[in-house]
């Protein structure tokens, strides 16, 4: 360990220098690449840079889109995004660490050892292009690293979306075959490389599906191509990576102890890949005080979300009459046990203590207080959480694998039963039958005024509106719902209202069944109260979708608008196109005002 702790040191002063800038070259007066890459040791210290590539803590357990808010919409919600001169994504550093790496593998004399690092390093190669495609589209595909001289490189116009899939997929290939078949939470391995497959080749053949409006390339292979090689490799996966899903601790446990514990390597069973956290070593996050202060955007679960999870018997909880204008204690009863892991509910108690803890307003603006992630009172200090945070886990293989069936109108009763059915067993859930789901969709699934998704047709519609469901509820809070909503095309989400809990107007509230009073609202006489918690009705504070009652509505009368023909990607930075001479092109609906 001193060895590579010495190697990365010196690493710093060739590999980092303007890291973020593609035209980066090496100093002369700094250790040369050709000197480098020459044992594993060596491979393995610059590898460790590639790991930064991968999602930080707040993409970890802050998600904002339609299922959970916070203070201040965001440009997307808002639909106010703006085309930037430089940045705001456009960032090629990453790809350079890559390919740097695979340039001088050769300088390695074990082939087997270059066999890994080849793998290791097209592993990210792959991982950086997904996140490049999600967010631009096309792109130009580089395969080596680029200099201040490569003129014709850097001028390049954007590749189709076919060849830069197609290379995502040999990447992936490649990184499957010769990285090792073992078990390892805080590296790269084989089966890192399917799961990340799974992820991308479903993202492709949904987006795909749905958007027609995009041409990808001559040739190209259909959404459902991509759909039927997602549900291959998601099956290969399941069948024979070793991991499951994580059941100790039962229905009411397991899914929470998923997220709260400092040492991820205790859940092998089910997760691949997660960051590890630890104040010994100076790495720590925010997950638990973010939570816990009114100052750091008091982020809070939305009443569509808690509406769509399912009751404990597997009906549907919009189903009661009246649910619209249920109190909080009622409608939290005979959920879903995912719910009561996610957000607090009556009786809910935080970790390493025995007192009920109510929901907390001054905490979170939708009163759905989260809990995923929440860990014991001594870390409600600013960053000082270090709970393992999961980046590929089983439970989203199999998602991936029934929504690619369901797409792709190949999926069975079998198919739901070694997926869906598995993730819904270990919450204690019943099973999902496809023909009665298929037979009597959702309709507050695909209601317009919540929010509800509106491009589902055809004979699988019910299914795949529960497959949906599904992945809401199970991957709630990891950093997938926006890039979902984006492949799914239902932008117009984002139009809708943000609800949150329902009050029907002045008076004392228990929110966790003690009988003991956790909030007053008042009008304008503000009676005596022992509430701990004091809100003015139509207050900035504190506003409600019908004016004295109503659900808890901070944004009412801001009109988000989002742009069918824009928004889906976001614009190319002005001064990249620039230094192309117009060579690449900008994004449909975005006007920059370049004239090439």
């Amino acid at each position: 360990m001193k060895k590579i702790a010495y190697i990365l040191l010196i690493l710093a002063g060739f590999t980092f220098t303007g890291c973020d800038d593609l035209l980066d070259i090496y100093p002369l007066d700094r250790m040369s690449p050709e000197t480098f890459y020459k044992t594993e040791t060596e491979l393995q210290a610059y590898g460790m840079n590639l790991y930064a590539m991968l999602p930080g803590a707040s993409s970890l357990f802050i998600e904002n889109a339609d299922n959970y808010i916070q203070m201040g919409l965001t440009d997307e919600q808002k639909g106010t995004r703006q085309i930037e001169p430089t940045g705001n994504g456009w960032s090629w550093g990453n790809l350079r660490t890559a390919n740097t790496m695979l340039e001088y593998l050769s300088n390695c004399p074990d082939a087997n050892v270059r066999a890994k690092y080849e793998g290791f390093a097209r592993f990210f190669r792959a991982y950086f292009y997904f996140s490049m495609l999600k967010r631009f589209g096309e792109v130009p595909w580089y395969d080596k690293p680029v200099g201040s001289a490569d003129t014709e490189a850097l001028k390049r116009p954007r590749d189709s979306r076919e060849f830069i899939m197609g290379k995502m997929i040999e990447d992936i290939d490649c990184a499957i075959a010769n990285l090792p078949a073992t078990k390892s939470t805080y590296e790269i391995t084989k089966w890192t490389a399917m799961a990340l497959k799974s992820r991308f080749l479903l993202f492709e053949g949904t987006f795909r599906k749905y958007h027609t409006e995009f041409d990808y390339g001559t040739g190209a292979h259909d959404w459902k191509w991509y759909l039927e090689e997602c549900a291959k490799v998601s099956s290969d996966f399941l069948a024979n990576s070793g991991y499951t899903l994580h059941t100790a601790g039962g229905a009411n446990k397991a899914y929470y102890s998923l997220f709260t514990t400092n040492d991820a390597t205790e859940n092998t069973d089910e997760v691949i890949l997660a960051r590890n956290y630890n104040a010994a070593y100076g790495v720590t996050h925010d997950a638990t005080g973010a939570m816990h202060a009114s100052t750091r955007g008091r982020y809070g679960m939305t009443r569509k979300m808690v509406a769509s999870y399912l009751m404990a018997d597997g009906t549907r909880f919009t189903d009661q009459a009246g649910w619209e204008t249920m109190d909080f204690i009622t409608e939290t009863k005979n959920r879903d046990p995912r719910l009561a892991q996610s957000i607090r509910t009556p009786g809910y108690k935080r970790l390493g203590d025995d007192a009920p803890c109510p929901p907390e307003f001054e905490y979170c603006l939708t009163g759905y207080h989260p809990a995923k992630y929440v860990v014991e009172k001594e870390y409600d200090a600013y960053n000082s959480s270090e709970t393992d945070l999961i980046i590929f886990r089983a439970a989203e293989v199999m998602l991936n694998y029934a929504e690619a069936k369901a797409e792709a109108n190949t999926l069975s009763q079998a198919d739901l039963d070694q997926s869906i059915n598995r993730i819904r067993s270990r919450a204690g859930m019943p099973a999902l039958n496809m023909e009665a789901a298929n037979a009597n969709p959702d309709p507050f699934l695909t209601n317009e005024a919540w929010g509800g998704y509106q491009n589902v047709t055809g004979t699988n519609k019910g299914v795949i509106l529960e497959i949906r469901r599904e992945r809401a509820v199970e991957l709630a809070q990891e950093g997938f719902r926006y890039y979902d909503i984006m492949r799914w095309k239902e932008g117009k989400i984002f139009e809708k209202q943000y609800y949150g809990m329902y009050f029907p107007g002045e008076g004392e509230y228990d929110l966790n069944g003690d009988g003991v009073a956790d909030i007053l609202l008042y009008g304008d006489t503000k009676p005596a109260s022992t509430a701990p918690v004091q809100y003015k009705i139509g207050s900035t504070e504190f506003i409600l979708s019908n004016g004295n009652s109503g659900n808890v509505n901070l944004f009412k009368g801001i009109q988000c608008k989002w742009n069918d023909g824009r928004d889906y990607l976001y614009p190319v930075p002005t001064n990249e196109r620039s230094l192309t001479g117009g060579a690449l092109t900008q994004n449909p609906g975005w006007d920059d005002g370049l004239t090439f």
